[in-house]
């Protein structure tokens, strides 16, 4: 592993990551909501930034490009499906490309759903996924721009990914997140020791992202929704279901939960 990862909490609720290369120095940030909190940690650790990797075109995942731009010179890295909508892009990249900082390197993969255009970094040799808003800590975003069964291929994509990768999404919503998923499957062993841990978590005011692939498997209701527990808990109607179906009504029920 050579990537040190620190976390940069900002607005309500987001996660700005600030990646460095040990091997080269290398450093880059992931989905800069706003620029200041990034030239902020930037001085204080004496680092140069020489690139953003953003995975979709929100404001909150974007707002820092132009001026950490202006003020570093780095170059951006984003969606080719979307580079319309990316300030200040300089390189695409879209499924199956490889990306680096400096000696780690990275796999990228389109997962539309939230958006048309969504991406997520895979640093295999140092199990991190930089997932935006496609994978939450026991969730996934919201269908804006793309369907059920975009989101179930993306979210199908990510989970066959080893169980140690460590998922970097970009929100603080675990919490909110486990009071849906108990609605549906309070009695998962798994989920209910994990919700109390995040309660634990929350109260220490500590973070609960990064998470783990594996415990994304078992507890997280969008990436079960091939699962016999997870249709059951639809009720009836379901009993037959597929996943896509399974997916679109669990995001349905959240959406309004």
């Amino acid at each position: 592993m050579t990537l040190e990862i620190e976390q940069i909490p900002v607005l309500t609720d987001n996660y700005i990551y600030l990646l460095r290369d040990t091997a080269s120095g290398a450093c880059a940030v992931v989905d800069p909501a706003l620029a200041e909190p990034v030239l902020a940690r930037l001085a204080a650790r004496g680092l140069t930034l020489d690139l953003i990797f953003n995975t979709h075109h929100h404001g909150d995942h974007v707002g820092g490009n132009l001026e950490l731009k202006r003020a570093t010179g780095c170059r951006i890295i984003g969606p080719a499906a979307d580079a319309a909508r990316i300030p200040g892009i300089d390189e695409t990249v879209g499924d199956g490309d490889e990306t680096a900082l400096g000696s780690a390197r990275a796999r990228v993969f389109d997962v539309p759903g939230h958006t048309r255009g969504h991406i997520a970094y895979w640093f295999a040799d140092d199990q991190a996924l930089f997932c935006g808003d496609t994978l939450f800590a026991l969730g996934c975003g919201r269908l804006f721009e793309g369907t059920p069964a975009q989101m179930w291929r993306s979210l199908s994509k990510l989970r066959a990914l080893p169980g140690a990768t460590r998922v970097y999404c970009a929100h603080e919503y675990t919490q909110a997140n486990a009071r849906f998923a108990l609605s549906l499957e309070n009695d998962n062993p798994a989920l209910r020791a994990r919700a109390a841990a995040v309660d634990r978590a929350r109260e220490q005011g500590r973070p609960t992202v990064p998470s783990t692939l594996a415990e994304e498997i078992a507890t997280n209701p969008f990436l079960r929704a091939d699962q016999e527990g997870l249709r059951r808990a639809l009720g009836p109607a379901f009993a037959a279901a597929d996943a896509v179906t399974i997916l679109g009504e669990t995001r349905r029920r959240k959406d309004v939960f």
